[in-house]
């Protein structure tokens, strides 16, 4: 999360102060430096923790920047150099005049980079919440609810610290659906969330009576409504990038590489095990389909079982029977691919390393192996699969990889290798199977790329023969 001040001193020159900011917008910070006319010291940026080798030099700052960088929030978590980050960015929005503009550069992670909790709340006690949250599957948009109920500058905070200065937001959305008031937790933009929503949440996941006496303070004292809309009228958020831009130009990428491409949805959640069942239902309805199986008693049940738990997933804007309506049109003579985006969910059962993109693609590896172990009509070996999902800001959980691939091989190659595929799943350590096996080759090694618009799955299928 990040911003310049755009002021005017007593001879009308432009002069300019950076406020903070996430790594995804540190290149965008030293082009907003670039482009003003003077900017006035002591600036300010705040920025994941990463080792200066792990980041792009186009997303370095020039030498002899006025920008004070505060590096904290290593593994997107909020530490004390976080807080710090987010001080600085509080005493740089008080006190502005009708006269300032604050230009706020927003990305995910920006609530992990903004934690200034309502005082009694102590950092700790907060962060601790936060991470049960995560650890019992709760979704971005549950976590940015507590956070932001709980939080000075989330929840329009930072926007009603800058009034009566114009606030001009760019956001970069990594939350599906682009709710303004979740992406980062909203510092700029009005929260449509109640305390009443931040109960329910905590109640959902059995924490509602082990809250820290603080936390129960703060909720006790908190409006029961929204803040009106209307308090906002000095503000204007602008989305710049989403998941769907993303999956666009894919969708462009792959056409242009012969591939007939689909986009199923750019609002894939849900826990990741269910999720993977419905990339290996989609993937064998293709199969049959180019097996000329399409239309019948097995491709019925398939559709059957595809729109049950669609129907269950809840998937935001998902019109399955429409996508299946569209695969019906596809047949052998061009590859499929088909691509989906969003972020999914991991209940963590085990001590291992990995991200939900490595798990997912593991899960889908174990369910395709099972898959083509039963099938009695061999129509996924008339296909040539390979599954892949990915981070687009190059990081999954905590590991250096962005993701991992997969295709229906993989589960006999592993063993192979003496890897139970099963087994590290069990243990939540997708990371260390996909490390080990055949040395890494499976997984998406990108680096930091600069930005966060979620996650993107892409599945390609090839027909190998026809019948």
């Amino acid at each position: 999360m990040g911003g310049c001040e755009f002021q005017r001193d007593a001879s009308g020159n432009s002069t300019a102060q950076v406020g903070g900011c996430q790594l995804r917008q540190l290149s965008r910070t030293c082009q907003c430096q670039q482009s003003v006319y003077k900017p006035t010291p002591p600036s300010r940026l705040s920025q994941p923790g990463h080792p200066v080798q792990h980041v792009p030099p186009e997303m370095l700052l020039k030498p002899h920047s006025k920008i004070q960088v505060i590096e904290g929030a290593k593994n997107n978590l909020p530490d004390s150099e976080a807080l710090k980050g987010a001080v600085a960015i509080q005493e740089l929005t008080e006190g502005l005049t009708a006269d300032d503009l604050l230009l706020v550069l927003i990305s995910g992670g920006g609530s992990a980079l903004l934690p200034a909790p309502i005082p009694p709340i102590l950092l700790e006690e907060k962060e601790k919440l936060t991470k049960m949250l995560a650890s019992r599957g709760a979704a971005i948009q549950e976590l940015n609810i507590v956070r932001k109920t709980l939080s000075l500058l989330k929840g329009g905070g930072l926007a009603r610290l800058a009034y009566p200065a114009q606030v001009v937001s760019l956001i970069l959305s990594d939350v599906i659906g682009d709710p303004l008031d979740i992406i980062a937790s909203g510092p700029t933009a009005a929260s449509s969330h109640s305390v009443q929503d931040c109960l329910q949440i905590l109640t959902k996941y059995n924490l509602l009576l082990n809250l820290p006496k603080s936390v129960e303070t703060v909720l006790s004292s908190s409006p029961s409504k929204p803040t009106a809309p209307e308090d906002y009228s000095h503000v204007c958020n602008i989305i710049i990038g989403s998941n769907t831009l993303a999956l666009d130009e894919a969708k462009r990428q792959a056409e242009g590489l012969g591939y007939a491409t689909l986009i199923l949805s750019t609002a894939i959640c849900g826990e990741v095990s269910r999720i993977a069942t419905l990339y290996c239902q989609l993937i064998r309805l293709v199969c049959l389909g180019f097996a000329g199986l399409g239309e019948g008693p097995l491709s019925d049940k398939v559709r059957r079982n595809l729109l049950q738990l669609a129907a269950e997933l809840e998937i935001p804007g998902l019109n399955l029977a429409e996508f299946l309506h569209a695969l019906r049109g596809l047949g052998p003579e061009r590859p499929v691919c088909i691509l989906a985006g969003g972020e999914t969910t991991v209940q963590l059962q085990g001590t291992g390393k990995g991200g939900r993109n490595q798990e997912l693609a593991l899960r889908v590896g174990l369910g395709l192996h099972r898959a083509q172990a039963m099938e009695t009509s061999s129509t996924s070996g008339r296909c040539e699969i390979v599954f892949l999902s990915g981070g687009t800001d190059g990081q999954d959980g905590p590991t250096e990889a962005a993701g991992a691939f997969c295709s229906p091989e993989l589960v006999d190659e592993a063993l192979q290798e003496g890897l139970d595929v099963e087994a590290f799943l069990s243990n939540n350590d997708s990371y260390t199977f996909f490390s080990q096996f055949q040395g890494g080759h499976h997984l998406l090694v990108t680096g930091l790329t600069g930005t966060n618009v979620m996650d993107i799955q892409t599945i390609l299928i090839r027909a190998t023969e026809r019948s």
